[in-house]
């Protein structure tokens, strides 16, 4: 017999979310089997993070090359920034289509969001021409302001096809095991400034 320590998890799950969980996934898993490349061509995905206005060096990053017999480089601790902003990407298979960086103190809400998608539709012209004739297969998480009837309602509006998503599943939204943990190393070591 030996002694672990409990798995952290966001949230324990009922029965029934995830039975649900499991249909939505095999769902969609069943859509990509159909037309891998047609899938991954229209598919959107948003997610938000917070961007902190300096984000320490990891310790791999700071690894130097050293002479045999040399003691290791000391470098003082450095801690994230107080200073931080909330960013919402928008990106594809491609890349990244559309970054905002929020005001100080604003509360994204269902409108704010719905403007949101109004300005992604306007780059998607620009960076996507090839979707303007398709419906896009959009995929957002279940946060408040996504799931107001105002952003709803725009999503049809601007001829996206909404994909599932189970609730309470932040380890089946992409940006949050793909784009997020690369982009916050890429920042290492960096400051940033947002108006």
């Amino acid at each position: 017999m030996r002694k672990l320590s409990a798995h952290w998890v966001p949230r324990l799950l009922t029965l029934d979310q995830k039975r649900v969980r499991t249909n939505i996934s095999n769902a969609l898993l069943a859509q990509f089997r159909c037309n891998k490349s047609v899938l991954w061509r229209r598919l959107i995905t948003v997610d938000e993070t917070w961007i902190h206005h300096y984000t320490p060096e990891t310790k791999i990053q700071s690894k130097q090359w050293t002479a045999k017999g040399k003691p290791a480089p000391k470098k003082a601790k450095t801690v994230l920034s107080a200073g931080k902003v909330m960013v919402t990407v928008f990106w594809d298979s491609h890349g990244v289509i559309l970054i905002y960086y929020h005001q100080k103190g604003k509360t994204i809400t269902g409108a704010y969001y719905a403007s949101l998608l109004d300005k992604l539709k306007a780059e998607l012209v620009e960076k996507r021409p090839h979707l303007q004739k398709k419906k896009i297969l959009f995929h957002q998480d279940n946060a408040q302001s996504h799931t107001s009837a105002v952003a709803m309602a725009k999503i049809p509006e601007l001829r996206f096809e909404l994909l599932d998503h189970p609730s309470y599943s932040p380890d089946l939204a992409p940006s949050n095991f793909f784009l997020f943990p690369h982009l916050k190393i890429a920042l290492g070591g960096q400051e940033i400034f947002v108006k």
